[in-house]
């Protein structure tokens, strides 16, 4: 086998070996807000998307969940919201889909779910952290 062959077969069998391993990154937390928040909150997140006006209770400010928590991001609250943890009278009888059920059901095929799924709660959080007014 000649050299240039010898490194071709070397390279293919490392890219047949991690090909497993390499997998797309997780989703921005813009992502996440752009497909599971924006229709009701809109792209700002101040309450205004597309779907609001169909909804028994208007969506709420996004941008102001520091300053009404006195001044803090409240991330384990926010998650929890995010997740399905913690109801919000605000959503009605659960108007807001549970996420974190739908996350579950989305990653269940892949390896390390639970995390997964918690991660993409922190990511979305992080994501509302950003936009918050200050």
């Amino acid at each position: 086998m000649t050299t240039r062959r010898f490194l071709l077969f070397q390279f293919g069998l490392l890219a047949l070996l991690f090909s497993g391993c390499l997998r797309a990154p997780p989703p921005s937390g813009e992502l996440l807000y752009r497909r599971f928040c924006a229709s009701c909150y809109g792209m700002s997140g101040k309450g205004g998307g597309p779907v609001a006006g169909s909804l028994r209770r208007a969506p709420g400010d996004l941008t102001t969940l520091a300053r009404r928590a006195g001044g803090r991001f409240e991330e384990r609250e926010v998650m929890a919201i995010i997740d399905g943890q913690r109801l919000v009278a605000e959503h009605g009888p659960r108007e807001m889909p549970v996420w974190g059920a739908i996350f579950d059901e989305e990653l269940a095929d892949q390896p390390h779910s639970a995390y997964r799924v918690l991660l993409r709660a922190r990511v979305l959080s992080d994501y509302l952290r950003s936009i918050q007014e200050k």
